[in-house]
Order: C-alpha cells, then structure tokens, then sequence
C-alpha cells in the first residue's frame, strides 16, 4: 500500500512538471511572436524559423502532456484537443509537406511572388468574445489531407484507422465548423489552397479543457510558469467556435 501511494504521488508529480513544461512552452512562444515583427526587419528567414520552432515545441509539449493524461481525459472525444495531436504527429514524423506556416510559406517560400495578385482568406475564431491576440496560420486543406480520404491524398494519416479518420473529420466539421467554413470559401470563390486557419484559438481551447479537467480532479499547478497560466486557462478564457471571422487578405507586389 505504501509503495502504491509513493507510485501515486510521483505520477502525480510527473504530471505537475508535464503541465508546467506545456506552459513554460506557451510563454516562449508569446515572447518569440512579441519579438517576430522587430526581428522580421533584421533577419526574415530567422524570425520566421524561430515562430515555427516555438509553435511547434507547443505541439509537442502538448502532446507530451496527453501521453501523460490520457486516463485522466479522452482527448479524442474533443475536435481540437485531437486536432493538435494530428497536426503534432504529422509534423513529427514528417512524410510529407503538409504544415508550412502562412509566414514560412509567404516570406520564405516565394509565396508572395508565386501568388503575387492572389486573395487569400484567413480565417480564425474569437477568444473571450474578441480576436485573439496572436495569430499562426496553417493551410486548411492541409488538415483536410491527413484524414479526408475523399480527396484520395497520398499523405493519409496511416496511423489512424479508417474509422478513427472518419470519426475525427465528423468532430471537425461538427464542434470546428469546417464545413461553414469551405461552404463559405467556396461561395466566396476561394480556391481552397487559398484557405488559411489560426490554430491560436484551437490551441487556447484545447488548453482550457486539458488545465480545467486536470484541475478539477486534484492537480495542483506547480512551477512558475503554470501558476502564471493556471486562473487564465482554467477560468478565464474560453472559446466561442460558432463565432468565425473571415479576413481577406491580398497583396500585390510592385514590378521592380
């Protein structure tokens, strides 16, 4: 019985140093995107790689924290809770060339050349009833890839089953409104390579219900890092999935 509850106490603890390292990555990532726009003028390619890099340590201490709680909350019951898994995953393992961000893509890749002329439409959900504060686009389509075997994509997420595939795509389109939002790109004429989505809020809300569930089943938040995030992402904010807001976004570029 003693050995039983020293086991306890210590998973516990694993699970208090997991918590605060997702939010030690969250604050990273804040003060990487806070500093983007001033670096962005001095070194474009080093900024951008900086925000992708913290992005995607977010992802993975997100995932590290699922691995850990998987008992204590069923993240594939949960449209974004599962959508940051996938995209962790697909970005992990890398078989493809799905999940450049929109500043990789348009300030690195030749985006702003290639599509010199083009409409873009970004588009986000609000965060405590306003915009959020911070935005990180991927392409939607590219979600679409991983697990809409419709579109007879060959980079299929293979570690789903099939069924998991179709049950994960039908919590997209229901709790994520994914189909408002192509039905509204394609009434709008959009191309859908042209569709953008900021995974900020999807982020924040799949943190909320991880922070709040863990909360309410006795941990307690340790470490500076997750004590300065714990009344935010377990009381204060919230999303509001119902609410999107679409922002078209064009550019031209000057001939030279």
């Amino acid at each position: 019985m003693l050995t039983s509850m020293k086991q306890l106490v210590a998973f516990m603890k694993i699970k208090q140093i997991s918590v605060d390292k997702l939010s030690n990555t969250m604050r990273m990532y804040g003060e990487t995107n806070f500093h983007f726009e001033r670096l962005k003028l001095i070194d474009i390619e080093e900024a951008t790689n900086n925000l992708d890099r913290a992005f995607e340590a977010k992802l993975e201490a997100f995932h590290s924290l699922y691995d850990l709680t998987k008992p204590d909350f069923n993240y594939f019951d949960h449209a974004d809770t599962a959508l940051l898994i996938l995209i962790r995953n697909a970005i992990h393992h890398r078989d493809h060339d799905l999940f450049i961000s929109w500043n990789k893509e348009m300030l690195i890749n030749g985006g702003l050349e290639k599509k010199n002329g083009a409409e873009f439409l970004l588009v986000s959900n609000r965060v405590c009833n306003r915009p959020p504060v911070m935005e990180y686009y991927y392409k939607l389509e590219d979600i679409l890839y991983r697990i809409d075997e419709s579109r007879r994509s060959p980079f299929i997420e293979n570690r789903m089953k099939p069924n998991q595939r179709k049950a994960l795509l039908e919590k997209l389109t229901v709790q994520l409104k994914f189909n408002d939002m192509i039905n509204y790109s394609k009434y709008k004429k959009y191309p859908e390579n042209q569709i953008y989505i900021n995974l900020i809020p999807i982020f924040t809300s799949a943190v909320v219900k991880v922070f709040t569930e863990l909360k309410s089943k006795g941990l307690e938040f340790t470490g500076d890092d997750a004590k300065a995030y714990e009344e935010a992402f377990t009381n204060e904010l919230n999303v509001d999935y119902s609410v999107i807001d679409y922002k078209p976004l064009r550019f031209w570029l000057e001939a030279l």
